[in-house]
């Protein structure tokens, strides 16, 4: 692991050298990838200079302590210090081996998310909406943007299915975690009785996927041109702007109405048809890995049940980790820090073992 961290500070100092080479600087396009290179590489050289340090220190106090003469309170000073080194020790060492975990190449990236109700009924559409507040106050706090590109409601302002964009550095990293099924249990507003019903919607996170990355046959998409229609089906508009594409080798068909302009709807669906293809090709690839086991906290599956939104006990658990909070409001208005930590945190816990 030192070798490895030697060369990364060495491969540090060369990029600091030459991001400030005038001859470089004139180059912009190949000094803005020094300085992306050299970004990346400053967490892990900055904790690893700090791990040095510590070493140091540590090297030091105990080579004092071995001194007989000491004064006895110099002494135990020394060693509760002494002892305080070694856990910071270990602590930076623990870092250092999750910041040298190979990065997932799709974590700065965009996503794009697709809320779905499932079984439920009226309910289930009401929980999806619910579902999309709670990422839009999410990416609101970090300050990124949100783009719809396809939504389809109900009479009761429920949602059927919407598909939006996250626009924000970073944004699947920390979003990449919520694919699978979210599982609601409450009174639904629907429901005079007052009995506690169980509902579903499903959630698909993906990483936007630039044309470079996906090559895309046009003579492989069949192009509808349609109406936009509102809740209840009825139609919007007069002009045909909604745009349907059809992927024929993979059968995946996407729909984005929301835009005025064909153009731009067409557009969008390209964007999720491309995200498609690319989370296709992703998963299959994975599957093909021999003998990789899958993390505790799950590969994405739609089909997996991963968490319970609970209103009589106001609660969220978490199933892949185990992990339950009692503040089910907040976190229904986008405060999802402490789950989305605690889920990185497992998986990298995960990732460490496999590499023992």
């Amino acid at each position: 692991m030192f070798d490895k961290l030697d060369q990364i500070e060495e491969k540090y100092e060369e990029l600091s050298k030459k991001i400030s080479d005038p001859d470089i600087i004139a180059d912009h396009n190949r000094w803005q990838q020094y300085v992306k290179n050299h970004s990346e590489l400053e967490e892990i050289v900055t904790t690893y200079r700090e791990y040095k340090k510590v070493v140091q220190e540590l090297k030091d106090i105990t080579q004092m302590l071995q001194d007989k003469s000491l004064d006895p309170e110099l002494r135990e000073m020394a060693e509760m210090e002494q002892e305080e080194l070694k856990e910071k020790k270990a602590e930076l060492e623990q870092q250092l081996k999750v910041l040298l975990l190979p990065k997932d190449p799709n974590d700065e990236k965009n996503v794009i998310v697709e809320i779905r109700a499932g079984t439920g009924g009226e309910e289930a559409a009401l929980f999806a909406a619910d579902l999309f507040r709670m990422y839009s106050r999410f990416a609101e706090e970090r300050g990124w943007k949100i783009d719809i590109m396809n939504t389809h409601y109900t009479d009761m302002d429920g949602i059927k299915e919407i598909v939006f964009m996250v626009v924000g550095k970073g944004a699947y990293s920390a979003l990449k975690y919520e694919s699978g099924v979210h599982r609601v249990q409450r009174v639904p507003v629907t429901e005079s009785g007052g009995r506690i019903h169980t509902s579903a919607a499903t959630v698909a996170v993906m990483p936007e996927a630039e044309e470079v990355e996906v090559e895309i046959n046009p003579n492989d998409l069949r192009i509808d041109l349609f109406c936009s229609s509102g809740p209840g089906g009825q139609s919007v508009n007069t002009t045909q702007s909604a745009v349907r594409i059809t992927h024929l080798p993979t059968g995946i068909v996407v729909s984005c109405q929301d835009e005025k302009s064909q153009h731009k709807n067409k557009d969008k669906a390209m964007k999720v048809l491309r995200a498609r293809l690319y989370e296709k090709a992703q998963r299959e690839q994975q599957e093909q890995i021999a003998g990789a086991r899958r993390s505790m906290v799950g590969s994405g599956d739609r089909s997996e049940r991963i968490r319970t939104y609970n209103f009589p006990q106001n609660r969220v658990t978490d199933h892949r980790i185990g992990l339950t909070v009692h503040r089910l409001g907040e976190v229904l208005q986008g405060k999802l820090d402490e789950i989305i930590e605690a889920l990185t945190t497992a998986d990298q816990a995960e990732k460490l073992k496999e590499l023992d």
